[in-house]
């Protein structure tokens, strides 16, 4: 998945927020289990503490554990139980101990408090301990005693481990779900986003619609400045056009005085002088044509519809007239179909321009043919049977007034008009060598279906 992509992002940061949050939760249930079992073992030990305390006796002068606690695990050496009398000048203790004595610390805690203690028990393992000092009556001799019961530590590290161990493939399965919820999440979350996408995308072929009000809050700000834009935009291209045509008829005038000036000094004999002022005249008539078609091509909606075999047939027909185009073999392979979004006069224009290249330099025939090229776009291809061009002279035969025979007389405008406005129209223009001859590949956008 692409580092700039915003729903890898979302992905990736809620896949870690939620392993963990998870790792935390784990970690706080086990300690809170550790917790849970360490009270009931002290609550444990704590009964058997009062056992052990209810079953001092004195017999025969001696301080004695005439009752011990039931707990078989007391009777089994290093059995994980144990308990503990000190007494003066007396020691008692559970069987389990064996020949192991209890350290306990010594200051004694306050008489009859319970003190939970972590003690050396045998063999080296930790040891859970209660401990309890008492007065002892008179019956058992008097004087302080200190009982003590424990259990191992590792009984309980081992139920925390088992319990972990239970819960982890809970946790998986929670992180399955988790994360199998954030990614429907996510992607309910970014469909505005690809709705806006596809949205925009038809804004490209209907320069009228708008992007609307039925999004959600978060988004409609964006959609309501886009609306903005375009209606701006809209504005621009209309006075564009106020103004192309002010251009037009400004500089007609003009223009006609330098033909008239030309026209007077022909009729004086002057040829020389009037065919300069008409090549100049010619040239900016050209010019100023080419400016206002721009200007004519930008500002026609995008919702404008071309049948290209009908444009094509019409071209044909007017270039088969022609010196060059009366010599070749004319072959139409369009689709009745094939409907473009742009203006049938800015077609016209552009495939005649074209076409009629293609006749200058064909040997004897001429194709254009059609194919999809994509992403809502078609291509139409003008072939010819001629010599072709090298190929470091693709590219610059497209600059403005360049033209592929230096010799011959045009002016160089005609592919540069067809590429300008193939470009306003949202596509685009590309020449190609394709043996025996060249391709012109005029790329388009597809009309949207109608009602």
């Amino acid at each position: 998945m692409s580092a700039r992509s915003l729903r890898g992002r979302l992905l990736a940061a809620g896949a870690g927020a939620v392993i963990l949050a998870l790792g935390l939760a784990a970690a706080g249930l086990a300690q809170l289990f550790a917790t849970h079992v360490e009270r009931r073992a002290v609550a444990e030990l704590s009964v058997h503490l009062d056992q052990v305390l209810g079953g001092l006796e004195r017999q025969g002068g001696a301080l004695v554990l005439a009752r011990p606690p039931a707990d078989p695990r007391f009777a089994h050496p290093y059995g994980g139980l144990y308990w503990q009398v000190t007494a003066p000048g007396v020691l008692l203790r559970s069987r389990s101990l064996w020949d192991h004595d209890l350290a306990l610390p010594a200051d004694a805690g306050p008489d009859g408090r319970v003190q939970v203690l972590r003690l050396p028990g045998p063999q080296g393992a930790e040891v859970l301990a209660l401990e309890r000092t008492v007065a002892l009556p008179a019956a058992l001799g008097g004087g302080t005693a200190r009982a003590l019961v424990a259990m191992e530590s590792a009984a309980l590290v081992q139920a925390r481990r088992a319990f972990v161990a239970d819960m982890l493939p809970y946790l998986a399965l929670l992180l399955l779900a988790l994360i199998g919820a954030q990614w429907v999440q996510v992607g309910v979350g970014l469909s505005p986003l690809r709705r806006l996408g596809a949205r925009v995308a038809a804004l490209r072929r209907d320069r009228g619609a708008r992007m609307g009000a039925s999004w959600p809050r978060e988004v409609q700000p964006l959609a309501s400045e886009l609306d903005g834009l375009l209606t701006e935009r809209e504005a621009e291209i209309a006075n564009a056009r106020a103004r192309a045509g002010d251009l037009a008829h400004g500089l007609k005038t003009p223009l006609q005085a330098l033909l008239g000036e030309a026209a007077r000094l022909r009729a004086r004999g002057d040829a020389a002088g009037a065919d300069a002022i008409e090549e100049v005249a010619g040239a900016m008539r050209a010019h100023v044509e080419r400016e206002l078609a721009r200007v004519r091509t930008a500002a026609r909606a995008r919702a404008a519809r071309a049948d290209a075999a009908t444009v094509a047939a019409r071209v044909v027909r007017v270039l088969e007239r022609t010196p060059d185009g009366a010599r070749l073999d004319w072959r139409i392979a369009l689709p009745d179909d094939l409907a473009l979004a742009i203006d049938e006069a800015d077609l016209a224009e552009a495939l005649g321009a074209l076409a009629e290249n293609a006749a200058r330099y064909a040997a004897a025939r001429v194709t254009i043919s059609a194919r999809d090229a994509g992403d809502g776009r078609a291509r139409i291809d003008i072939a010819d049977d001629g010599p072709g061009l090298p190929p470091e002279r693709l590219s610059p035969i497209m600059a403005r007034g360049v033209r592929a025979d230096e010799s011959g007389t045009g002016t160089g405008l005609g592919l540069g008009i067809a590429s300008e406005i193939a470009r306003a129209a949202g596509g685009d223009l590309a020449l190609r060598n394709t043996p025996p001859g060249l391709t012109a590949c005029l790329t388009l956008p597809r009309a949207m279906a109608g009602p």
